[in-house]
């Protein structure tokens, strides 16, 4: 009988470190061949997108999917998680808080292993929900990580974000821009990045903007970028105008997007030097979701928690 998990317990039961270690791990068995990944889809409704994604990890042993609604004033988030070897359904997850954990791990990993050596900076654009677990994840594979600097264009979210998550306001977008590592965590159509404003050595984790017409970065952070990549070229190549637009006035050739399991598998080096600027363009796949939805599951049963159903 599968099992059922609410939002609440989800909170409880998943930590950023596990989030850290079933994306990475994640990210090995994309390495390894041991992942396929059925892009987002979203599909109209009255006024609003429900939304849609796969992933099946054979050396996980799952598979599952994530379906979502959204509308102007929410959203409503799940993740079906199967049984890679027999037909089972293992469980049914309320998946916002889950989702939001696993973005910032995926920008986590990217900081171990992108970051300068000694990163102890962190500025992050944007106040939201997603921003918050950004912070935590980052903070969770980068220990060195003394200083978070904020901003958003409303006072008062960017005061109450910096009492929760403990970090400085920023006076405009360059504040955040000039850390070591720089998430931008926005919902903005127009860039929130000038690539003027980065300091040598930064890495970008550009997280939102995954919809065609929608862009974080300008041109000149992808000019002064040493190093491209991003978390599938095939759902990039459907949703990132953050990569699409800099592609299309070559500023950027595809043959220079490499994707994230590439340096967490060792097939690529990734950061050269202590001065390069690295991006990371951060869309969102199932892989993610299914890995961290496991962490769950596995908790879940360890701990006696959630509903047979």
């Amino acid at each position: 009988m599968p099992l059922y998990l609410t939002e609440e317990e989800i909170q409880k039961l998943l930590t950023p470190d596990d989030a850290l270690a079933a994306v990475e791990a994640s990210f090995r068995n994309i390495a390894a061949g041991g992942v396929d990944l059925a892009p987002r889809r979203r599909l109209r409704l009255e006024e609003g997108r429900l939304a849609d994604m796969a992933a099946s990890d054979l050396a996980l042993g799952y598979a599952g999917a994530k379906v979502y609604s959204g509308f102007a004033d929410g959203a409503a988030f799940v993740v079906a998680l199967f049984d890679a070897a027999k037909p089972e359904l293992v469980a049914v997850i309320e998946a916002d808080h889950l989702g939001r954990l696993r973005t910032g791990a995926a920008s986590g990993v990217a900081a171990k292993y992108l970051a300068k050596e000694g990163a102890a900076s962190l500025g992050v654009i944007g106040c939201g929900s997603q921003a918050e677990t950004q912070v935590a994840c980052v903070r969770a594979a980068l220990p060195a990580i003394e200083r978070v600097v904020a901003y958003c264009r409303t006072e008062r979210s960017l005061r109450a974000f910096c009492e929760r998550v403990g970090a400085e306001p920023g006076e405009s977008h360059r504040d955040p821009a000039e850390q070591d590592v720089v998430v931008t965590i926005t919902t903005s159509r127009d860039p929130v990045l000038r690539g003027e404003w980065l300091r040598p050595g930064a890495l970008v984790c550009a997280c939102g903007a995954n919809i065609i017409g929608k862009r974080e970065l300008d041109n000149v952070v992808l000019q002064r970028a040493a190093f491209v990549c991003c978390d599938s070229k095939e759902q990039t190549a459907l949703e990132s105008s953050d990569i699409l637009e800099p592609i299309e006035v070559g500023t950027l050739d595809w043959l220079e997007v490499h994707e994230l399991h590439e340096v967490v598998g060792g097939e690529v080096e990734g950061r050269a030097s202590p001065d390069d600027i690295v991006v990371f363009k951060s869309n969102g796949i199932a892989a993610w979701d299914v890995a961290v939805a496991a962490t769950a599951v596995e908790r879940a049963r360890e701990r006696g928690v959630g509903t047979t159903v």
